[in-house]
């Protein structure tokens, strides 16, 4: 049973990306998991919203199998409670999938990647930065 997060850049706190290790060496306890960070050209001047998103979006696919189950970390997606999460992913890790939690970029994700993958999890009504999602999760 694999568990994966697939995120936008590097954290650039040393501070945090030393809680975040902390945190993914616990892991290894309960499931194989694995953070996949997928670095974005900085200096790269998008013509808009819509080109930035379709360039991650194309990033994101490129890391992803055939067969597995993908999950978008979106505000708008169903929230649970620490028991409900656990129970769903005690259910999900059952299919034998790798089960791939996404995080979208500065703006999100493309509707494409809305439309395709339908399964989306909110942390919490409230918004966190893109670094701390990672250690929340």
């Amino acid at each position: 049973m694999i568990v994966s997060l697939i995120v936008i850049d590097k954290v650039s706190s040393s501070l945090l990306q030393k809680l975040i290790s902390e945190y993914e060496d616990r892991l290894k306890h309960y499931c194989r998991f694995e953070l996949i960070t997928i670095i974005m050209p900085k200096n790269v001047r998008y013509k808009s919203i819509e080109e930035q998103l379709k360039e991650e979006q194309a990033a994101i696919l490129k890391q992803l199998k055939p067969n597995d189950y993908v999950v978008l970390l979106d505000e708008k997606g169903k929230e649970m409670c620490s028991i409900e999460f656990s129970n769903w992913l005690n259910k999900s890790l059952i299919r034998g999938q790798r089960i791939v939690f996404v995080t979208g970029g500065p703006y999100g994700f493309s509707r494409d990647i809305k439309q395709q993958y339908s399964e989306k999890i909110s942390l919490s009504k409230m918004t966190f930065s893109h670094e701390m999602v990672r250690l929340i999760f």
